[in-house]
């Protein structure tokens, strides 16, 4: 039976750990600590910044990478990687968010996230030495960062590696875009009296018109050329793009899986839009070990604290039901959708 997408079973809800602060690093300063750290990946100088446990609390067996996406550096929009690695850090999973090559303090040339295996293998290297008692790694990554650790373990499939959050992640093409934002955002225009009237009187209305064509003509071209190209991806087939790329290494990963989807992001709605249209990828993430974090209200980045406060408790969440053998539920509660895909 084909899985549907999104699940249509009921939702079950959770929230974070009882009293947790709404910033561990501001208001439980004790709970952690934090140290600067240079290592090298082919030949160039990455800088990162490692947060643990506090002396004296118990650190878990399983780090966190940080993988930044986007041109960002390793504090990330608004702190947000900086106030995420100290509440996991606080909660007992020591974590580590670094500068990729090319950029912030890191030495070296730009690169595409399709790029960026080495300087992922080189983060979690330099964990393992860091922390003697951690035995693995989760790979925690927004938007291409998502991506690009996708593409890590479809190149390398490090078992190091044992679970995978993955935050708005990027598969933008021009035919998934153009779905998108026919569907989001020039639908919901149509219906708006005042596009109408902007449309009549020969104002931004006509701009819009041509907008909506160009993307209808997009869509089109896109489902054309996939009609038109030869299926599956045999060992004698031409490299697939990274979306495939990313299906792939979700589909063959055997540990657990977190996506968080924000409901007011585009890049979040291509990426459902995609899998929507692919069987595929929906098979992928129907798998028990895949959970699927949804905020209706937040935006690309988690910028609302009450949003970003909802994802590090479900991380915290979600690490803590990783630990043992059995994926166990969310508690219920009243915070956020969370479930498994279905």
């Amino acid at each position: 039976m084909r899985p549907s997408w999104p699940p249509d079973a009921a939702q079950s809800r959770f929230q974070g750990p009882a009293d947790r602060p709404e910033d561990a690093s501001a208001q439980a300063p004790g709970l952690f600590s934090e140290s600067a750290l240079t290592f090298g990946c082919a030949g160039e100088t990455l800088v990162g910044v490692l947060a643990v446990p506090a002396a004296g609390l118990t650190a878990q067996r399983t780090a966190v990478v940080i993988v930044v996406g986007g041109p960002q550096f390793r504090s990330g929009s608004h702190r947000q990687f900086t106030l995420l690695a100290r509440d996991l850090a606080a909660a007992g999973w020591p974590t580590l968010r670094f500068d990729v090559r090319g950029m912030g303090d890191s030495t070296g040339e730009s690169r595409s996230f399709e790029t960026l295996d080495d300087d992922i293998a080189a983060a979690i290297g330099v964990l393992h030495q860091r922390c003697a008692g951690v035995d693995g790694v989760v790979l925690w990554g927004l938007c291409d960062g998502a991506s690009a650790a996708l593409l890590y373990l479809d190149r390398t499939a490090d078992p190091r590696v044992r679970g995978l959050c993955l935050a708005n992640p990027w598969v933008r093409s021009a035919e998934g875009l153009a779905r998108t934002h026919v569907k989001h955002y020039y639908l919901q225009r149509l219906l708006q009296p005042d596009f109408w009237r902007k449309l009549l009187a020969g104002g931004v209305g006509v701009r819009a018109a041509r907008e909506l064509a160009q993307a209808l003509r997009a869509l089109w071209g896109g489902r054309v050329a996939r009609q038109a190209a030869s299926g599956g991806l045999s060992a004698s087939a031409p490299e697939p793009d990274f979306r495939r790329r990313m299906l792939r290494a979700s589909a063959a990963f055997d540990g657990h899986q977190l996506l968080a989807l924000s409901g007011n992001d585009f890049t979040a709605k291509e990426f459902v839009e995609l899998v929507a249209s692919d069987r595929a990828w929906q098979s992928a993430l129907a798998r028990r070990q895949v959970q699927r974090l949804e905020l209706p209200e937040a935006d690309h980045t988690f910028s609302e604290p009450d949003d970003l406060r909802a994802l590090h408790a479900a991380t915290c969440q979600w690490l803590e039901n990783g630990r043992g053998d059995a994926w166990a539920p969310p508690p219920s509660g009243a915070a956020c959708a969370y479930s498994p895909v279905r």
